[in-house]
């Protein structure tokens, strides 16, 4: 992203105009850290201008950035500096900084055309009949099993494994059937 400042700040001045996690209070570290640290990029009396509360703050920030912009690509990077100093989850949302964050991230750079692996393309009808064959079969084999043996011995033999409650219901279940 070869964006200068500048350019970023411009792409970011609606975003920071129209959130408003930017208040009064945040917009006013800004100003004053711009001030005190970079008086080159903000006097005292433009400080003053901008830190007026009679203006509404989404005003204030418009003038701010403007100002900015027309001070430099300088006054830009400095004033994206305060803003990731006081305010982070803001300077994390604006869209260059998503923009980039999402140019370098590893998981989101194969966009190009993700293929979809198919691995049977017949539909979930076919899956819904083979599952019922499943479910069929299954049964059968449980209930023939029943009538043939007198009892499930594959429920005895799968409660070796469970708890001493599971264990004594299964257990139970196939004696059940036993005396039958």
């Amino acid at each position: 992203m070869g964006d200068s400042f500048h350019e970023q700040l411009l792409a970011d001045s609606a975003f920071l105009r129209a959130d408003r996690r930017l208040d009064t209070e945040l917009l006013d570290k800004i100003i004053l850290q711009l001030n005190r640290i970079y008086p080159q990029i903000l006097s005292d009396k433009e400080a003053t201008k901008f830190r007026n509360l009679d203006v509404s703050t989404s005003v204030r920030v418009g003038e701010l950035l403007t100002h900015l912009q027309g001070k430099g690509d300088e006054a830009c990077r400095e004033f994206y500096r305060a803003l990731h100093l006081h305010v982070e989850e803001v300077y994390y949302s604006l869209p260059t900084r998503l923009r980039l964050r999402d140019s370098l991230d590893p998981l989101t750079m194969p966009r190009v055309q993700q293929q979809r692996h198919v691995l049977n393309d017949r539909g979930p009808a076919f899956f819904l009949g083979c599952f019922s064959v499943a479910v069929g079969m299954a049964l059968l084999y449980y209930y023939s099993e029943t009538k043939v043996t007198g009892g499930s011995r594959v429920l005895g033999m799968a409660s070796l494994g469970l708890k001493r409650k599971a264990q004594e219901v299964l257990i139970w279940y196939t004696e059940e059937g036993l005396m039958k």
